[in-house]
Parts: C-alpha cells; structure tokens; sequence
C-alpha cells in the first residue's frame, strides 16, 4: 500500500507535514506533496481533519512469503578464521529462529576452511552451507554474490544476517539487489513481532537522534547488517553437530569481474576495540594530541586498549581505526573510561551498552555522566596520574 494526497480535499493546513517523523511531506503551493522519503507509517492519515489522505494499492506484491524458512547467518572468514561477528550473529541468530520456530543456517565460502564447519554447529548452526572453491579463498563481490544468491533461490531463507565489516557492507547491498528485497544496515537490534512472526530491525536514524524499527513485510529473505560488538557470544559447545549442505559453485568466464592481486596489510599499529576487554578513550577535552600518551599509560596498566572520540579524530590526534561511536567502531567491554568525552549521542550509540562506564570530565553537566556508572569531575591531567599511582606498577 501506499499513501497519497487527495487534491480536491487538501486544505493546506500543514498538520500533516507537522506530524511527518520523517519529514516526508512538503508544500506544492497550497496542496501538500508526499515525497519519496514516505514509509507508508500512516501518520499523516490520522492527522488529516479533512480526511484528505488515503492509502492505495501500489501494485507492489512482493512474494510468496509462506515459502520462505530458516535464519541465515553469513559465516564471514578471512584466512581461515572465523570473524568475531559471525559468532555474535549465531547467537542472536539462534534466539530468532527459536522464536519462529526454524533452523539457525550457516553460509560458509572458502577454500579448504572444512574445520570452520564443526566450529560453526559448535556456536549453534543447526546447517551449514558450505562452498568450497578456490575461487573463494578470498572474498570478491561478484564470486560470493553469485554464489550465495544461487543459494538464496534454491533454499529461500526466511532472515538473513551479515555483520556490518567491510565484506559485509558490500556483500549484503548486492544480495539484496539480485533478491529485489530490502536491506536494514548497521542494526543495533533485531526482534520477532510476536504477532506475524516479521523481523524488527532497529537502527539509528538521523544522525543516532532516534531508533528506527524497520519492517520488510512483502520482500524475502528480510536482510540487515550488523555492526560488531552489538551482540553478545553464544557458548561453544563442543562436540555438537549438525547437517552438511554443500553449495555447488559454477562460476563462468564473465561471472567475476575482478581479480585479487595482492593482498597488502597495513604496516601502521593496528587496534582491536571490537575484542577488547578495557577501553581507555579521550576526546576533544584531551586539547591536544599528547593527551593519548597518557590514556596509553592508564591502557596498558589496565590490560587494555586506546579509544577515542569522532572530534579527536578529525583534529587528526590519532587514527580513524581508534574511534568509537556511530560513524567508528561499536564496542562492549568490560571497562570502558571515557576521558574529556563530553557524549555526544552518536558517541554513545557506540559504547553505552559496555558493562562499567566510568566517566572523566571538567563539565558536571556533560551528557556523557548520564550513561556512567561512576563519574569524576576534573582535569584527566590530575586524575589519571592520580589512579596510575593508585594502580601500581
């Protein structure tokens, strides 16, 4: 369904435009116009005194959705490794499917990776799909899309789930095309509704000031990308088990586009904030970029790593890989010490779900004290020598 405007009723009052939480409505002259940004929430209708808006069939029909089964876990590996996210996504992926009442599916590419197999019905895979090529030793956006589209045809998914890295960002907007279906990215958190079983893939929206649930209620399989750290591990367990569904690969002269040359790793210090168990951050009030020698004092000390703001980094103190937040990394660690870090809410969308939040800052009205579990107003130039001192060698 969609919404539109009866001409010959509207009378101009804006109510609509006003009630619009996605400003999807605008004013052509004295008629009011709804715009591509519109999802169909119903607002509008409600707030309408005159009756002047309606729903109509768009002719969008979608699919077949009764044929549709299963949760979908893509089983990300980069050089025979399993990422960290993938594992998180079985365990969220595993409260899904119980919750319809399906099977928690793997989709594993590689070549020779048949020990990830066991590990993956060890964190919870009921199936694993698995293609075997050496075609995909490495990822490449054509060869993986082809394949696990192929896959998707054949077994039709009810839910699949990617994390948010680099290879997932790429990899779930292709699917999706190829699947004409939807995709939510950078998902904070997933539900079933309890009543029609659909997924509720929530998101920040504009700029983290509110939390979107978006529903895909005609289109499968329902898709959404995850940022690492959101989700909690599950357990391994070992010894379990589960069915081997081995994917045909067929890839023909044409099918990939691209072709990797060489793989080159950065030779800078690289940091794991996704893994990580404390995380000492700083931000804009460290005024200058010094300020993280002494946060890598109280890391190190502690067990731990260096974080910071989106405002530290764009004064270019310290590099892209270290920040936290919306637009960086999200973590959940044990410790996270937030250090002239005034929270700005896309900060927060970042670190608020971490265990202990301890807070440093100058302002007792900082926003950043609002989310801490412990909170010290000072200069972090005293503090932080202070508790080193307390810490002990």
């Amino acid at each position: 369904m969609a919404v539109r405007i009866i001409a010959d009723k509207c009378k101009g009052c804006q109510k609509c435009l006003k009630n619009c939480p996605f400003e999807a409505i605008t004013m052509q002259g004295k008629i009011a116009d709804i715009g591509p940004a519109c999802t169909n929430c119903g607002n509008c209708l409600e707030n309408c005194p005159f009756d002047a808006i309606e729903k109509v069939d768009d002719g969008n029909k979608g699919v077949d959705i009764t044929l549709y089964h299963d949760v979908w876990v893509f089983a990300e590996q980069r050089e025979g490794a399993l990422m960290g996210v993938a594992i998180e996504l079985l365990g969220e992926g595993r409260k899904l499917a119980d919750e319809i009442g399906c099977k928690l599916c793997a989709v594993l590419c590689g070549d020779n990776v048949n020990g990830l197999v066991d590990e993956l019905y060890e964190y919870g895979a009921d199936v694993v799909y698995y293609a075997n090529d050496p075609a995909l030793v490495t990822y490449n956006t054509d060869a993986y899309t082809k394949v696990i589209y192929e896959a998707i045809v054949k077994y039709k998914p009810e839910i699949v789930l990617l994390g948010a890295t680099h290879i997932g960002r790429d990899l779930g907007p292709c699917l999706a095309v190829h699947c004409n279906t939807g995709l939510t990215a950078d998902c904070t958190k997933l539900d079933i509704d309890p009543e029609d079983k659909k997924l509720m893939q929530t998101r920040p929206a504009f700029g983290g000031n509110l939390m979107a649930t978006i529903l895909c209620p005609k289109h499968r399989p329902q898709m959404s990308t995850v940022r690492p750290g959101v989700m909690a591990k599950p357990e391994r367990v070992a010894g379990k088990k589960g069915e081997l569904v081995e994917l045909e690969v067929k890839l023909a002269e044409g099918d990939v586009r691209m072709k990797v040359l060489e793989i080159v790793k950065g030779l800078e210090e690289l940091v794991s904030l996704t893994d990580a168990k404390v995380i000492v951050s700083g931000g804009n009030g460290l005024g200058n970029p010094e300020g993280f020698e002494l946060l890598k004092k109280l890391a190190d000390r502690l067990g731990g790593v260096v974080g910071a703001s989106r405002a530290a980094v764009d004064a270019g103190w310290i590099d892209h890989s270290h920040q936290v937040g919306q637009t960086g990394t999200t973590v959940k660690p044990e410790l996270y010490i937030a250090c002239g870090i005034s929270g700005a809410i896309q900060h927060l969308a970042g670190m608020q779900t971490s265990k202990i939040i301890v807070a440093i800052n100058k302002d007792e009205n900082a926003p950043i004290f609002e989310v801490a579990d412990y909170g010290i107003v000072g200069d972090l130039y005293k503090v932080i020598p202070t508790l080193l001192e307390v810490l002990g060698e």
